[in-house]
């Protein structure tokens, strides 16, 4: 039994962010700390979404496992990526929406 409460991180297209926002707030209200993608209003530079991209894979390692918000059954490439780094890592990878 953990000593705090359990860390899930969110992956998931950045065009899903409302289905992101969603799964963000019905694991906080069932006491889960959620580490999400960073929001971003507007463009971002090659090397601004590299940072981002690093920062999103230290969620990762810092999560007990990730939940990937994929309605439809989609995956970008992106996501993919997140996926492969967290099962290398051993992380648990459950999904919102059947492959």
């Amino acid at each position: 039994m953990l000593d705090r409460p359990e860390m899930v991180c969110i992956c998931g297209s950045a065009r899903l962010v409302d289905a992101m926002r969603e799964a963000n707030r019905e694991l906080s209200l069932r006491g889960i700390i959620v580490l999400a993608p960073g929001e971003m209003s507007g463009s971002v530079t090659e090397d601004q979404k590299a940072v981002l991209d690093a920062l999103h894979l230290r969620k990762i390692d810092l999560a007990d496992r990730i939940l990937v918000v994929n309605p439809g059954g989609y995956i970008g490439e992106s996501t993919s990526r997140e996926i492969i780094h967290a099962r290398a890592a051993g992380k648990p990878v459950s999904f919102t929406h059947p492959g």
